[in-house]
This record gives C-alpha cells, structure tokens and sequence, in this order.
C-alpha cells in the first residue's frame, strides 16, 4: 500500500517548484542583510500556502470565497486595511453573490481577466462598490453576474478606516446550476492537475511581485510621490499616489498630506522589497486618517524612519517604523470617494536628519513606550478580530 502510493508521484512538480522558488528567493537582488534573506524565507511561506490553497480550494464547479492574502501570506503590496476575498469564474455561467454589509469604510468588487505576470497586469473588466447595490436595512445584499467572455475571478475587498469600531460583515458566493449537487469525486487526474497548478502558481507568483513594482513604484525618482490618480487597474472609487523610499538609519521622510472628508477611507502604508507588507500588527507600519493624528491646519504629517523620530528619541503618534528596511514602496489611499482628487490633494515630501524632525515639525507630541505600547496592542486585537487566515 505505501509503495504503491508513493509511486504516485504527483507531488513531484509542486517539490521542484517550491525549489526552484527557492533559488529565487535566495537570489533576490535587493537583499543586503541576513534579516533580509530571513524574510524573504518567510515570505516563501506564504507563496507556498497562497499556492495550495489556489489550486485545492477553488473549485469552477463549487466555488467559494478564499482568503488568499492575509498577514501570513501578503502579496502585491497587500492593504493591512482589506481583507480579501477571491472567487475563480467560468465564462458563460450565471453567479449568485449574496452577503451583509458590516460597517467598514468600503466594500468592493473587481471582476479580472487573465492573471498578473511578470510581463504584465491582470486587466480589469468591471469594479464597483456598495454604492452600486440595493442594500436592505439589516444590511443584506444580493447581485447577479453572468460571467462575460474573458472573466476569471471575482475579487471582493472590505476595507477598514477605524479598526477598533467597524466590523466585517459576510459575503457567498453560489453557482446555480450546480448548487444542490455533490462535488466531484476524487481522481488520481484531478489530484495531478491541481499539484501542476500549485507548482506553477508558486514560481510565477514570485516572479510576478518581483517585477509588479517596476511597472509603477520603482519608475517614480527615490524619495519622491505621484499626485494622487485613479489606481491602476481600475478599482472603483480608488485613488492612490505611489513612490519608494531609501532612508539611512539616521534618516526619516516627512509626509505632509491634506486629511480627506471626501473619501470614507485614507491610507498610508509602508512596504518591503518583496513587494508585501511589513509586520502591521506588531508594528506601526501604516495608519488610517482615523488612526493617524492631524493637526490643526488640517494636515496629516506621517514620519518614516528606523528610529522613534519624537524629542529625545520618543515615538510619536504618526510614526511609521521601517523595521530594517532601508528601501521600500509607499502607498497612499483613498477609497469610496465622492470627488476626483487633484493635485492639491496630494502628499509632500521631505527628507531630514532623524535628530531634525522635532525642529520641523515643532506640534510633534513624543508618546511614552508605554503609551506606544498600548497602539501596538490595539493593532495586535483589531486584526485578531478583523483577519482570516
């Protein structure tokens, strides 16, 4: 029985993958650091479970909503506001999508075609938030979609501005003309193919990431912004401004943006070079406009730096740690928007001596760690409570 079993082989192709990511990984070009190479083995992690869970948990003929992106498996520069739902489509076939609004800032929903790949984005063929349904006073919600030539996956982000108030809300998805049926038995065929397909969903997707932040963060000058615009690949109601940094230990970027009425949700995030998310439960690596502090102007004043910027060396309240990382890409964010910004909406940008940022900006408040703390352990409950993994 165990011989006969191993001489299967099917999870040959998902081994050899796994590596050939491996060697990827290994040899990525931006790493400088052990702390480096040890995240990127980390991350490895991720793409491994993201790739089973694409090609075992999908199914055309009963699908579901998966979580594919969370914080122990981030990807493409992930929101740490979002959580994410992904649903695989065949062409032809009429879909049921029903759910209950929660209170969070936005809800989305993107229809792609195709897949991104190193050589290029995914192409987005419909998007559209909870503005665009009948939503019921208890918050339920139900849409039909009959998917169009060319429609692969249905993407469904919820979005959170508060993380200590808003809360998720429930979201399915139902094939009719298979609802009611068994699923399809188990063959040695079907196991084949799904081990072919996690192998080759692991090396493209880091192939893909590796290259997604030359086609926009890394053409942008080191240091800089981009004026607010429509995010590419056409999510409903989003803008965003993009850029990377390269900060010295000794270094910080002062961010000085307008605080936004007009939108439900603004963002700032920080990233790695993997082109994920940094660690935002542990540490303070993005903030909302409602987690963020503004001052009386109206400005929202952020300060990226490796070390506490405030007096004396203090944390402040709109400090976002790098955690090591001397270069990564930044993002703002504004969702569910009921005008189209400008420029004037848009961040600025300075870069100063860390021992400088109290002298610029002279409202900054230092917090105490213990004060810091208690941020920390705010973010450690609100994605306990928000995320799915």
């Amino acid at each position: 029985m165990g011989d006969q079993s191993a001489s299967y082989g099917l999870t040959e192709p998902l081994q050899r993958a796994i590596a050939e990511a491996e060697e990827l990984i290994a040899n990525a070009p931006f790493i400088r650091t052990e702390a480096d190479r040890l995240e990127g083995y980390d991350y490895l992690a991720g793409r491994i479970r993201m790739a089973l869970q694409t090609a075992f948990d999908y199914d055309l003929e009963q699908p579901i909503f998966v979580n594919p992106t969370h914080q122990f498996s981030r990807q493409g520069l992930d929101n740490p506001d979002a959580v994410y739902f992904n649903a695989y489509l065949r062409e032809g076939v009429e879909y049921v999508v029903r759910g209950r609004r929660g209170t969070s800032a936005d809800l989305s929903f993107q229809v792609m075609g195709g897949s991104y790949s190193a050589d290029s984005a995914a192409t987005s063929m419909m998007a559209f938030d909870e503005r665009g349904l009948e939503v019921a006073a208890d918050g339920s919600f139900e849409f039909r979609y009959t998917a169009e030539p060319g429609a692969k996956t249905l993407i469904v982000r919820e979005v959170f501005n508060d993380w200590d108030t808003e809360e998720r809300g429930t979201i399915t998805i139902e094939r009719l003309d298979t609802l009611g049926r068994p699923r399809a038995a188990l063959t040695r065929e079907r196991l084949t193919k799904r081990y072919d397909v996690a192998a080759r969903s692991l090396v493209t997707s880091i192939q893909t990431w590796f290259a997604f932040p030359h086609f926009f963060q890394y053409k942008e000058p080191v240091n800089t912004l981009t004026a607010p615009a429509s995010t590419p690949g056409g999510l409903s109601s989003q803008f965003s401004s993009i850029g990377h940094y390269e900060l010295g230990e000794d270094e910080a970027m002062i961010v000085t943006v307008p605080r936004c009425d007009d939108c439900t949700y603004q963002a700032i995030q920080i990233g790695s070079d993997w082109y994920a998310s940094t660690d935002y439960e542990t540490h303070q690596t993005s903030l909302t406009k409602a987690q963020a502090s503004c001052d009386d102007d109206g400005m929202l004043r952020f300060v990226i730096s490796e070390r506490p910027p405030g007096p004396g060396g203090a944390p402040v309240a709109n400090w976002l740690e790098t955690t090591g990382h001397r270069t990564g890409p930044i993002m703002l964010r504004w969702q569910q928007l009921s005008r189209d910004l400008t420029a004037a909406d848009g961040p600025r940008v300075e870069v100063v001596g860390v021992d400088e940022v109290a002298a610029a900006l002279p409202t900054l408040e230092g917090l105490s760690e213990e004060q810091y703390g208690e941020r920390i352990a705010a973010r450690q409950r609100a994605v306990a409570r928000r995320m799915i993994s």
